[in-house]
């Protein structure tokens, strides 16, 4: 049997990490995946798809990733049933993620910020620090 899921998209907001009692890290983010397709009005719809990961793949993905990151996740489609506070049955689907590839880099300051800081002047020489 095969359950394997590929899917590339942007985070939607900051990943959440959070730690079990027992220790273990996990983290959550919603992955928003583009429809290859447009509707009748020439639209495209995008589906929000949730994803975890666990262990150090969780603790990797909280520190490197952030809203709008474009990522490629490698992982398996996961059902799971619980009970809500009301009583009710309910559904969860989420991807659990093996693998996530980090598609574009850190947003990187902007130009004049960082020619701000790097062009800084100098500060003026005191009369004793003039060697003449």
């Amino acid at each position: 049997m095969l359950n394997r899921v590929v899917l590339i998209g942007r985070l939607t907001r900051d990943p959440e990490l959070r730690y079990l009692p027992s220790g273990q890290p996990v983290a959550t983010f919603t992955l928003a995946v583009d429809r290859p397709f447009a509707n009748a009005q020439g639209e495209r719809k995008t589906d929000l798809i949730p994803v975890v990961a666990w262990r150090k793949l969780a603790e990797q993905v909280s520190a490197h990733l952030a809203k709008g990151r474009l990522v490629a996740v490698d992982g398996r489609l996961q059902i799971r049933e619980y009970e809500s506070q009301d009583g009710q049955r309910r559904r969860a689907v989420e991807v659990v993620a093996e693998a996530v590839r980090f598609l574009d880099r850190k947003a990187e300051p902007a130009p004049e910020a960082a020619a701000t800081e790097e062009f800084e002047p100098a500060p003026e020489p005191e009369e004793e620090d003039v060697p003449f």
